[in-house]
Formats: C-alpha cells, sequence, structure tokens
C-alpha cells in the first residue's frame, strides 16, 4: 500500500492547516502567544516549504492560513503561497498590517490569495500599546489598500480584559472600514501573554450577547472562535450565520498546525513541545498524520477524560470539553474549560 493509498483509507483526513511561516516579526507585541520577533535560527528553506505545499495539496488539505510572527518578513513567501493556491488550496495570511507595500499587495492579487486577515485588538488606545505607537493606523491603512486592490479582507480580534468592554465602541469604528468579517477569539495565557502577565480574563457571556445582538443587522460577518462559548441557548447564533455549533476540538481530527521549523501540532496553539507529533524533515506529512498514536488527545478521547464542571455537562459528548490550547494554558487540563459561558449563566 502506497502512502497516499494509506491515507485514503485512514479515518482522518486533513481539511485545514495553521502553517506559521517564519517566528520573524517587526513587532514584539506584550500578549503573542509564538513570542515573535526574531526568526528561529533553523526555519524550513524554500525548498522543504514547497515540498510541505505539496504534501498539504496532495493530502486534499482545502484551506491554509499563513501565520508568523510576520508572513511578510520571509522573503519566499510568495513563492510559498503560489505553490499552494496552484493547486487549488486556499490561503488566507494573517498579518498585523505594518509592513505593508504596493509590491506585497501586487503579490497578493497575483498568487490568488483567498482573503487576509489583519491583526487590530481594538479602539487605537487599547492596541498601540501592547504592540507599538502608530500600529493602529497602519492596520486601518492596510485594510484600505487591501480592499482597493480587491483583495478581501477581515479583522481578528484578541480578547483581554481590557478590550472585550470596548467591543461596542471598536463595532462602531469597523463599520467605517471594508471588511467581510470580524473574529473574536480570547487572548490565551501563553507566550509572552503569560510571562507578562497580561489579564486575560473577560466574561464570555458579554461576548455571545454581543455577537448575537449584531448577527442580524452588521455589514460584515461576526463569530466567537472556538475558544469561546459553549452551548448556551444563543450556542447557534455564537458560530456562523448558517446556525453551526461547536463540535470540540478539531486538532488532529481535521486540522492541524505546522511551525517554522517543521514540527507538527494538531493545532498551531497548542504551543508546546510536548504536542509535537513529529517533524517534516524525518518524516513525510502523512506519515505522521496517519500515525495510529498520534493527536491521541483528540483520536482516543472519551468522556470519562472530561473533568471538573464539564463532566457533569449534557452537552460534554460534544463539546469535548472546548478549545484544547486555552485549556492547556489557562488550568493544565486539556478536558476542562474555565471560561465556558454555559457553566458562567447558571
Amino acid at each position: 500500500m502506497t502512502e497516499l493509498e494509506k491515507y485514503r483509507s485512514f479515518p482522518y483526513h486533513i481539511d485545514s492547516a495553521v502553517w506559521e511561516l517564519t517566528l520573524a516579526c517587526c513587532f514584539r507585541c506584550a500578549y503573542c502567544g509564538s513570542s515573535g520577533g526574531v526568526a528561529r535560527e533553523n526555519e524550513l528553506t524554500t525548498e522543504e516549504c514547497l515540498s510541505v505545499a505539496a504534501q498539504l495539496a496532495g493530502c486534499g488539505c482545502r484551506r491554509v492560513s499563513l501565520i508568523g510572527g510576520e508572513v511578510f518578513m520571509r522573503p519566499d513567501w510568495e513563492e510559498i503561497t503560489r505553490a499552494l493556491t496552484s493547486c487549488g488550496v486556499k490561503v488566507c495570511i494573517i498579518t498585523n498590517g505594518y509592513r505593508m507595500t504596493p509590491d506585497i499587495l501586487a503579490s497578493l492579487k497575483n498568487c490568488v490569495t483567498e482573503s487576509v486577515a489583519v491583526s487590530v485588538d481594538g479602539l487605537e488606545r487599547v492596541h498601540d500599546p501592547f504592540r507599538q505607537k502608530g500600529s493602529y493606523a497602519r492596520a486601518f491603512e492596510t485594510i484600505e489598500a487591501l480592499s482597493r486592490c480587491g483583495i478581501p479582507v477581515s479583522v481578528i480580534s484578541a480578547l483581554r480584559a481590557d478590550n472585550t468592554p470596548l467591543l461596542p465602541e471598536f463595532y462602531e469604528t469597523l463599520l467605517k472600514y471594508p471588511i467581510f468579517a470580524w473574529q473574536l477569539q480570547a487572548c490565551s495565557p501563553m507566550g509572552n501573554a503569560g510571562r507578562n502577565a497580561v489579564d486575560v480574563s473577560f466574561d464570555p457571556r458579554f461576548v455571545i450577547d454581543f455577537v448575537k445582538k449584531h448577527r442580524g443587522r452588521q455589514h460584515f460577518y461576526i463569530a466567537a472562535a472556538d475558544n469561546i462559548g459553549y452551548f448556551t441557548s444563543d450556542e447557534p447564533f455564537t458560530r456562523a450565520l448558517t446556525g453551526a455549533v461547536f463540535g470540540g476540538c478539531s486538532a488532529g481530527l481535521t486540522t492541524l498546525g505546522i511551525d517554522s521549523e517543521g514540527n507538527v501540532r494538531g493545532c498551531e496553539s497548542l504551543y508546546d513541545p510536548r504536542f509535537n507529533e513529529g517533524n517534516l524533515r524525518a518524516r513525510s506529512l502523512i506519515d505522521i498524520w496517519t500515525d495510529p498514536d498520534a493527536f491521541a488527545y483528540n483520536r482516543k478521547f472519551t468522556p470519562d477524560m472530561l473533568s471538573g464542571e464539564c463532566a457533569a455537562c449534557p452537552h460534554g459528548k460534544i463539546c469535548a470539553g472546548g478549545c484544547r490550547s486555552y485549556n492547556w494554558f489557562t488550568t493544565g487540563n486539556l478536558y476542562s474549560h474555565p471560561q465556558c459561558a454555559r457553566n458562567q449563566t447558571k
């Protein structure tokens, strides 16, 4: 049996991936989970990245999100992106928006990037202090430039104690800009956020109510990421306009993460060597993915592994305890979500 035949007969298939192209970044954000700033000493070469792109496409991966660091600080980002899109893989690039240039805009358009997501934490008074002065204004200049080039653009906000109460005010600001989506995600106390003791607490019920309130009348799509929730009566309004509900962490089931040195994880937010399943310099993607012992925290999950209030929750079999990454970095436990909105609304 060939590797591809083995993969096709395997019960789990890769639908999407998050790929960290480099750790190099023009920022050193106070809450950066990957502690970006300087490129790793042994990042994948262009040739190795092109091999990874071919392997992802060969596995039928439909969508890849390219992240950093800052993607555009890697000189061969366009070549890597084109290697994916030329095979029919949809690519979204996540950026801080600070280094956007006419040349980069032209390249984005030429390599048929599906969309670009710009990270904006909220209003200028909560954005710039955690990143750098002037970054808020530059981010919105980038949003407008992308839109003028016909490139779909969205905004991603990492929620903390300081910026969550300002969501309604920030929403009014975003209405002035040509974005198609706004994703709200919980900032996790990993990397710089943990070292700097950033207050990442917030009321998930407030976020869910905010999303529900604006669901039917916004000019752009608003959704909460998979580390906010779960299973309140408003769950169908929280994730997507289609009424989708959270079906449990997909790490190692349909999604994977790859870091700039080629380490493979079920989720790129599981930023801990303990979750590395293999390295693409030593093993093929298919070999890592089809390893019967890989991604055991999800592939071998059973409801009796749930703990805390999740253990008694009637939705535990479906939710499976929520976001593995957020759970791990807040409690050290993969199977209990400390910010579950359902538990906080009893």
